[in-house]
């Protein structure tokens, strides 16, 4: 009998510090539903006003008062209920320690770069953004005429909430603030999703603050890439399956199908964690069918929300799902274990490169030098160049960073010292013959089969990250996988030592370097510096690296309005502007919003045909020209009998010279 109490007691001890599974009987935090619901909307919004052609700021406007109105009435079977009573003061204290203060100074600085600088993330000023203006000059969203796909064929989360930004705006500026909004909901994501998962309460608390501070989020925080938007939808997903797991509130599987849904929409590299979701949200979906009115409109919106419509319009008009044929069908080439492998050796470097590497030039040269070359051959034909070459960057940026050095190096030092605990206090093994109560032995059951649950979906997480590298030949890969670090880390931090683990001086301390290593990127960044770098790199003798710093900086910060010094030549009151380009922050031609329209030209267009466009001045990239229609720019000048008007030298990349474009004259049809 004294060994029968003596068990139940060691169970029920067990359960009370957290390895058995945890009690949790609150609603999902209000914060994180009012966002899945709010982009669900904006996704809907978009695809139904497009089907109306009133994709515009007064129809926007009817939608959202219409869905505001919707939204109060039915606020709590939404689980949208108002903030507890002094939940201020518990915020004031919370920031009073060290963990929470730290992640505190990082936001803000996050948030104060955000302000200052306008958006210059390449990639959304190359063709999110332009996308977006695109579909609201024409009214709705429709494929594009260019030659550069992307702006076609790309998933569509972010952009809709762009959308609806813009258009009753008509400003980018205010565009950083989904990434902000997304990064604060970050720690309490991750505090949940570890705890539902067994880690101890301690454990999750502590790497609630420190996961956050990886590059790839911190450097996106005031940005409008659309890696931590999209990571955010990844776990917030799960965590709602496991959260309905334990309710069986059929509220809370909706919410994680719209979060999966946004996650799918927001990258199509996000596919392959619909797995782990699938595993999380089965033992709870039996709850929905209880209201299966509401729960046939839920997937009405979900499939709005999801990466279905930019599925079946790439289908229709490109000839398949992805849209990689139609862009560049070479990253889906190659062998999947080659791929994985490289993607493997990518992965480690790039996240375990120095925030500053001065060296990353030699390191480039010298991976040249001594890769053999049939390696190198290999590798060229299936990953982009940087890729094949595992080239490195001095500096950590937004377009780049994976969960960086600070993180990185910490996470495997807890794994490692967590082992090395385990092995010094390896607990004695039990004796079989001992007698257990009927209670006692259901819980150690129960606990098992919840440690087994867990455990799947963090494998099915695992899983999926190396089917996303067995296919991906993108060279940011480090950055691609964004929403995959949160759902396979926990594998690194199970285990009862991790609770002692983070008691210990040296790794308290260690923890508080990794937020000071987080502030030398975000306070360096090139696309939002928080120092005088204008000011200091500004010496015309500069030479070497300072140079190139000082190149690099300039370029960055005046990539938001490359174009500036081209609107200033053109004709006074133009309505229509033809762009022959590929690839560049064509963004910068719309401002101010949406006064002049933007044209692509492709090499079937006829001079009848772009005259019937409205097009008599087009903007041309000579090197885009040559790539794209296959002839010399002044084949193609004498073609059309254009006219130059000016040329405009423009610098868009740091990493090449100033490019000479040419503003054209065509006459009319009858002139020729």
């Amino acid at each position: 009998m004294q060994t029968v109490s003596a068990l139940d007691k060691a169970v029920a001890t067990s359960s009370a510090a957290g390895r058995a599974k945890p009690k949790f009987r609150q609603h999902s935090p209000a914060p994180l539903n009012a966002w899945i619901l709010f982009c669900a909307f904006c996704n809907c919004a978009g695809w139904l006003l497009s089907s109306c052609h009133q994709l515009n700021r007064a129809a926007y406007g009817i939608v959202f008062t219409l869905g505001l109105v919707a939204i109060f009435a039915f606020r709590r079977k939404l689980l949208l209920a108002g903030l507890r009573p002094g939940w201020l003061s518990r915020l004031k204290h919370r920031f009073r320690r060290p963990f929470p203060l730290s992640f505190l100074i990082l936001a803000t600085l996050a948030f104060t770069g955000g302000l200052l600088y306008a958006p210059n993330n390449y990639d959304a000023l190359a063709y999110r953004v332009p996308r977006v203006l695109h579909w609201l000059a024409e009214g709705r969203w429709h494929w594009i005429h260019t030659g550069f796909q992307r702006l076609n064929t790309r998933a569509p989360g972010f952009e809709w909430i762009s959308a609806a930004v813009i258009a009753i705006t008509r400003s980018d500026r205010l565009l950083f603030l989904i990434n902000i909004v997304s990064f604060l909901l970050l720690p309490g994501l991750i505090f949940s999703f570890f705890r539902r998962l067994g880690i101890q309460r301690q454990v999750a608390w502590h790497w609630m603050w420190l996961l956050p501070t990886g590059y790839c989020f911190l450097l996106q925080a005031a940005s409008i890439g659309n890696d931590l938007f999209g990571a955010v939808f990844a776990l917030a997903s799960i965590d709602l399956a496991l959260r309905a797991r334990e309710s069986q509130r059929a509220a809370e599987v909706w919410l994680s199908i719209l979060a999966a849904a946004l996650m799918t929409a927001s990258k199509a590299s996000n596919l392959p964690l619909l797995l782990p979701w699938l595993i999380a949200i089965a033992p709870a979906i039996r709850c929905i069918f209880q209201q299966l009115p509401a729960t046939i409109a839920v997937a009405g919106v979900a499939l709005l929300s999801s990466l279905l419509p930019q599925m079946w319009l790439n289908t229709k008009f490109a000839g398949e799902w992805t849209g990689v044929r139609a862009e560049n069908g070479q990253i889906m080439e190659g062998h999947p274990i080659l791929k994985l492998a490289n993607n493997l050796v990518l992965t480690t470097l790039q996240n375990l490169v120095p925030p500053l590497f001065p060296s990353a030039n030699n390191w480039n040269l010298q991976v040249k030098r001594t890769l053999p070359i049939q390696w190198q051959n290999r590798l060229e034909q299936t990953f982009e160049p940087a890729g094949a070459h595992w080239a490195l960057n001095q500096m950590e940026s937004e377009e780049y960073a994976g969960l960086g050095l600070g993180i990185s190096a910490l996470i495997l030092a807890s794994f490692g010292a967590g082992l090395k605990l385990a092995h010094v206090t390896r607990p004695r093994p039990e004796r079989k013959d001992v007698m257990i109560s009927q209670a006692a032995g259901e819980e150690i059951g129960n606990r098992r089969i919840r440690n087994l649950f867990v455990r799947a979906v963090v494998c099915g997480s695992a899983l999926a990250l190396l089917v996303f590298m067995a296919k991906s030949g993108m060279s940011t890969i480090a950055r691609l996988i964004t929403p995959y670090y949160l759902l396979c880390i926990p594998s690194l931090l199970w285990g009862l030592n991790q609770a002692q683990l983070i008691r210990m001086k040296w790794w308290r301390r260690f923890a508080m370097g990794v937020f000071g290593l987080a502030a030398v990127p975000l306070i360096l960044s090139p696309s939002r510096p928080l120092w005088p770098a204008a000011i200091v790199l500004a010496h015309d003798t500069a030479t070497g690296i300072v140079s190139r710093a000082r190149t690099v900086y300039t370029v960055y910060g005046e990539r938001a309005d490359a174009f500036a010094p081209v609107r200033k030549i053109l004709p006074p009151g133009l309505q229509v502007l033809g762009l022959i380009s590929f690839d560049d922050p064509e963004t910068s031609l719309w401002k101010p919003y949406i006064s002049l329209r933007i044209e692509h030209l492709v090499n079937t267009d006829s001079a009848q045909s772009i005259q019937d466009r409205g097009i008599e001045y087009v903007l041309v990239n000579p090197e885009k020209l040559q790539m794209l229609f296959d002839k010399t720019f002044e084949k193609w000048l004498t073609d059309m009998n254009g006219k130059v008007v000016n040329r405009i030298p423009l610098r868009l990349r740091a990493s090449s010279g100033p490019i000479d474009w040419f503003l054209v004259r065509l006459p009319p049809t009858s002139d020729k």
